[in-house]
């Protein structure tokens, strides 16, 4: 036998006693007009969310209303994400642990690394869901010449490489 949640717990005296077909005025609440796809209208909603890559500098990265609709600060917007996209790629190729610490200094280290590397890892990923293509274009370029700088063997002569990295190198975060 099923018993409704509602009849567990009944009214109220005061509830049941109230006259409901009163008109109060104010307690008559209509629901706002709803437009052409049948839903009500987002009056409190500025901008429209992208879904496909278009280019312009007015745009939303990371936080509500920044940049705007400023060229300056389009111009830095585009100018942070870029460097964070580098120091992805310093995080992912340096060698910050020194040979001879102890296990749990090094493992502390590498763990704060590997949780600053991310969470900018991830500010590049939520800059590039603005589908803004300039920001596309210069968290690419941000890694790119991150890895050129930090990744590849241009600036390192090949005594410098490990043992693994001789062959074709790629690796993943190697601090």
């Amino acid at each position: 036998m099923y018993i409704s949640p509602i009849s567990l717990f009944p009214e109220p005296k005061h509830v049941k006693e109230m006259d409901h077909d009163h008109d109060h005025g104010h307690m008559h609440m209509s629901p706002p007009p709803a437009n052409s796809t049948g839903m009500p209208p987002m009056h409190h909603m500025e901008m429209m969310m992208h879904m496909t890559f278009y280019w312009g500098k007015k745009a939303e990265i990371l936080f509500s209303g920044w940049p705007g609709t400023r060229s300056g600060m389009y111009a830095l917007a585009l100018i942070v994400v870029f460097v964070m996209a580098i120091i992805v790629e310093w995080l992912s190729h340096c060698q910050l642990i020194k040979p001879g610490s102890t296990h749990v200094a090094a493992g502390v280290v590498q763990t704060l690394l590997h949780a600053i590397r991310m969470g900018l890892e991830y500010m590049v990923m939520l800059a590039l869901m603005s589908f803004n293509g300039g920001m596309f274009l210069v968290a690419v370029a941000g890694h790119a010449v991150g890895f050129l700088v930090f990744g590849s063997r241009l600036f390192r002569g090949s005594e410098t490489l490990r043992p693994s990295e001789k062959a074709f190198y790629l690796s993943p975060m190697s601090c």
